[in-house]
């Protein structure tokens, strides 16, 4: 079933239909088996559905449909509190950062970091992403056998640190480096990707329980970021978004605290680096499963060299074409932030509470036959038949609550592979087709793409 169920065509029904509680099965399934299981619910129950809480989310309703998207995207935003719903990304990102807070404060720190995101500071940020790639890249040699994963988390780790954090080399520099790799991998684990569904997990029994060693990669982290950010007080201010974040001045002349800006940093580690460097994994993936297109992108990036400005290399169509089939087929988020209800809603023919909290599924709306047919097949051409809207294409959600950094994850995309596939011949090691993985909160590339230098 792919149409609606609303009320219009089912009068008898006042609130959507769904699960009326998850097992523990029904819970490993959305941990550990998040598609087959999405597309389950919405083949049993349609596009807009009731998912029960479970561990540290609440009961909500899946939107899987563009009508849905659309009609949550454009309603008041003023309507909804969005903060609540992110609970479960406390433990991870702190409670102070730009996704814990709504309305006036949200829209006031939003305006804060936009520029940093945008205009001449995205430019600046081209120079960036192509010496790191090209100084990665510089170090294969033929016949390596390479993680994109793991190349690819290098390289926007190394963009995160230098746009981001303002810092390329000193004293911090390796220390950060390797003490935010080692946090990062422990989500490899299906061990400690379980601890952040399950509250009922996050024990602290010492450093060698998994959610002990979780709080203590985090807090020495947090110790490495603090040092800095002391020492960033007391130097000249720079161009990157710490110093921007150090600087700002609310109305009333205070300074952000320093908690605020630690939780500020982690969201744009976690929303910056992690989620780029799987969607980069899976594009170097579908290129070279798909000779193709790899072919295409040959030809299309043979029409520059390496002094061309990387702001016209973003506009290539055939890269931009494969960037946002990537970012479709198997979005590294598979939902968007949801909203919950302040007040009583008419939504889609239904009568929803307050407290009601909304949900549009990234994966279901990119699966739906209607907007894309053969949703399973990988085809950038998708993209340049057609222009899809801002509910039909939603890898980086939408309205107020839109990621704030889409513009430099779909810059830095590009520049890493234009980088890469110009200069460097690169085979899959295992023909085998790759799935989807959990990694913490997202989903990544099982095995992280394995690539011969040929």
């Amino acid at each position: 079933m792919t149409a609606t169920i609303n009320a219009k065509n089912n009068p008898k029904l006042a609130f959507p239909q769904g699960i009326k509680r998850y097992g523990l099965p029904g819970i490993f399934n959305l941990i550990f088996r998040p598609l087959p299981t999405l597309e389950a619910y919405r083949n049993c129950y349609g596009d807009i559905y009731y998912s029960p809480s479970f561990a540290g989310f609440p009961s909500l309703i899946v939107i899987g449909n563009v009508e849905g998207v659309e009609t949550l995207f454009t309603a008041d935003t003023e309507l909804f509190d969005s903060a609540s719903s992110n609970t479960a990304f406390q433990p991870l990102l702190g409670n102070q950062s730009i996704l814990q807070l709504d309305g006036e404060p949200h829209k006031k720190r939003r305006k804060l970091l936009m520029p940093s995101f945008h205009g001449q500071q995205l430019q600046n940020y081209g120079e960036i992403i192509a010496n790191i790639t090209q100084s990665v890249i510089s170090e294969w040699q033929k016949d390596d056998v390479i993680s994109m994963r793991e190349v690819a988390q290098e390289i926007t780790l190394s963009v995160i640190l230098k746009a981001v954090f303002g810092i390329s080399q000193g004293d911090n520099y390796q220390p950060l480096k390797q003490q935010l790799s080692r946090y990062l991998d422990l989500f490899n684990s299906p061990v400690y990707t379980s601890t952040l569904f399950l509250p009922a997990l996050q024990k602290n029994w010492g450093r060698w329980s998994p959610w002990g060693n979780f709080v203590y990669q985090r807090d020495k982290v947090y110790q490495l970021l603090s040092q800095e950010i002391d020492k960033r007080k007391t130097e000249t201010q720079g161009e990157d978004i710490l110093s921007l974040l150090l600087s700002a001045i609310d109305e009333q002349g205070e300074h952000l605290t320093k908690n605020e800006v630690m939780s500020e940093l982690m969201t744009l580690l976690f929303a910056g680096h992690e989620t780029t460097a799987s969607a980069l994994a899976w594009a170097f993936y579908w290129l070279h499963y798909h000779p193709q297109f790899y072919h295409n992108i040959k030809d299309e990036l043979d029409t520059i060299n390496v002094d061309t400005d990387p702001m016209e290399i973003a506009k290539l169509p055939y890269l931009s074409a494969v960037v946002s089939e990537t970012l479709r087929i198997y979005p590294v988020a598979l939902f968007t932030f949801s909203r919950t209800l302040k007040t009583s809603w008419e939504f889609m023919g239904y009568s929803l509470e307050k407290g009601i909290s909304l949900a549009p599924c990234i994966y279901l709306v990119h699966h739906h036959p209607d907007i894309y047919p053969n949703p399973k097949e990988f085809k950038p051409e998708r993209f340049l038949e057609r222009q899809f809207s801002p509910y039909e294409f939603i890898p980086f959600g939408g309205s107020n609550r839109r990621c704030i950094g889409y513009a430099l994850a779909l810059y830095e995309m590009k520049l890493v592979l234009a980088t890469v596939l110009k200069q460097v011949n690169l085979k899959l090691v295992n023909s085998q087709p790759i799935s989807p993985v959990r990694r913490g909160f997202t989903t990544s590339p099982k095995g992280g793409v394995k690539m011969q230098v040929v």
